[in-house]
């Protein structure tokens, strides 16, 4: 009935939690955060929903009201790597969607490569099939980026580049996307 009203969950200093994915709580998770005053409530969609002793419009847009700290260091996974290389091939340079992107280890793990930051890149599959087990130089293939370990902030700003197909009007104020503005 009301699953499309997802709230827009905004840290203390009014920044989303995350960008990509896009920090959302369920309309449960929102409901109960302001029953139990966790949260400040900054949009509200037109539904409403009672309880016996009580009535209350469904946050759209919600902040925390004690800041979480961002992690100095992310944690090292598969989706952070192509974030960090935004879902780009660092050897042909092409965007991919994720399930068609897979990562390399620069210094190939048969030759001492380690599986970290400094030593992994997004690849496609064919580029990651061509450089098989070599080292660049053999290839002829060196990443576009050397790889690096990003910030938290550095990914937090590259999942900017990537806006959600959904995007409820209430949220747009506080949600801020590398794209053009419309001149009027």
């Amino acid at each position: 009935m009301f699953d499309g009203c997802q709230a827009l969950v905004l840290n203390a200093d009014f920044r989303p939690l995350s960008y990509f994915p896009l920090s959302l709580w369920s309309w449960q998770d929102a409901v109960k955060a302001v029953v139990t005053e966790r949260v400040h409530v900054l949009n509200e969609y037109d539904q409403v929903i009672h309880s016996p002793r009580r009535s209350l419009c469904l946050p759209s847009v919600i902040a925390l009201k004690d800041y979480i700290p961002v992690s100095r260091r992310p944690a090292f996974t598969r989706f952070n790597v192509f974030l960090r290389d935004r879902f780009t091939c660092q050897y042909c340079c092409q965007p991919f969607p994720s399930h068609d992107l897979t990562f390399d280890h620069v210094i190939p793990r048969s030759k001492g490569g380690r599986t970290n930051w400094a030593n992994v890149v997004t690849a496609c599959q064919a580029c990651n099939l061509i450089k098989g087990c070599r080292l660049p130089q053999e290839a002829g293939m060196h990443p576009r980026t050397p790889p690096v370990t990003p910030s938290s902030i550095q990914l937090r700003e590259n999942g900017r580049g990537f806006p959600p197909n959904h995007l409820h009007q209430s949220w747009r104020d506080y949600l801020y996307w590398d794209s053009e503005l419309e001149s009027v």
